[in-house]
């Protein structure tokens, strides 16, 4: 039972089963460095791949835009700003639970990010905006992108076929990243020439039980449910509920991370200003990539896998 916001409950089963004396290992992906690391060199590398191709003459990268989450797949903003130093970092959570946008907190349905608390792995130095979604905006969409009158209404809108045969590829965190991505280009004026690149975390293929369960609760979607949804949360996206984070704003956001992994999960305070203040703490990380790549590659010689492919 609980929400999308319930991250701490998970943490205080972590501990049960800790203090329960069983032979177990608890990955945790809120503070695993190599949830981290692996998005930001392999998350940031297939970006790149992306936007080489792409990317024209006279285009302008402008920004990495992700969901927090676990804080893993923002790590692919660290990456895209070392190769793009001017391009901005936007972290993205959800509206009912905002917690780095105001300290708030609440329970929200964007099913794969969970809130009311900063990951420990979250680069929040390196994080340019915020911007806080609508769970309503995700839940109306994913039946404008999947119901078969929602696919009719945007090919009447002129939105290509191709295209909408593809949107349930996105899922509600996925459009939850995509609705972040509009409201940075509005605040910042973009044009065409202007991209931003954001990651399709996961596809409808998981949540087909949800879009039964919103048809019990709203009723059949309609042509004129289509309408409003598209007008207000694709069309309609602002920039309100977002901010442009200051040193200071910054350093607000990265000390909530005190109350959750100080006080209640054991990490010390020299590590949390280490964060902070350390310049090599998160390159220093980066460094690791090699090392591990060994051990992976050694480990899979062990087990014989690669031999089978």
């Amino acid at each position: 039972p609980g929400s999308e916001s319930n991250v701490k409950e998970i943490f205080d089963k972590c501990w049960e089963l800790r203090s329960s004396g069983e032979d177990l290992v608890i990955f945790n992906q809120f503070d695993e460095f190599g949830n981290y690391l692996w998005h930001y060199e392999v998350t940031g590398r297939a970006m790149m791949e992306v936007l080489g191709e792409v990317m024209e003459s006279g285009d302008r990268f402008r920004a990495t835009v992700s969901n927090t989450g676990s804080g893993g797949t923002i790590a692919c903003g660290d990456y895209m700003k070392e190769q793009f130093p001017l391009s901005k970092v936007v972290a993205s959570e959800a509206l009912q639970c905002p917690t780095l946008l105001n300290n708030g907190f609440g329970a929200h349905r964007i099913e794969g990010i969970g809130d009311k608390h900063v990951p420990w792995i979250h680069n929040v130095k390196n994080t340019d905006i915020v911007t806080a979604i609508d769970d309503n905006g995700p839940m109306g969409l994913i039946r404008l992108f999947n119901e078969a009158v929602g696919q009719e209404y945007l090919v009447s809108q002129g939105v290509a076929a191709d295209l909408v045969a593809d949107l349930p590829l996105l899922g509600i965190s996925s459009v939850a990243n995509v609705l972040a991505s509009i409201k940075t280009a509005k605040y910042y004026d973009m044009d065409e020439n202007d991209v931003i690149i954001t990651v399709a975390t996961d596809s409808m293929e998981m949540y087909q039980s949800r879009l039964v369960e919103l048809t019990e609760e709203e009723g059949e979607f309609s042509n004129l449910d289509a309408a409003g949804v598209f007008q207000r949360y694709l069309l309609g996206e602002s920039i309100d509920n977002m901010q442009e984070l200051t040193y200071a704003d910054r350093k607000r956001v990265h000390n909530l991370k005190y109350f959750t992994w100080v006080e209640q999960q054991g990490k010390t305070y020299e590590e949390i200003q280490a964060q902070w203040y350390d310049h090599d703490y998160w390159t220093s990380i980066h460094g690791h990539v090699d090392e591990i790549d060994a051990l992976i590659d050694s480990f899979n010689k062990r087990t014989g896998l690669l031999e089978t492919l």
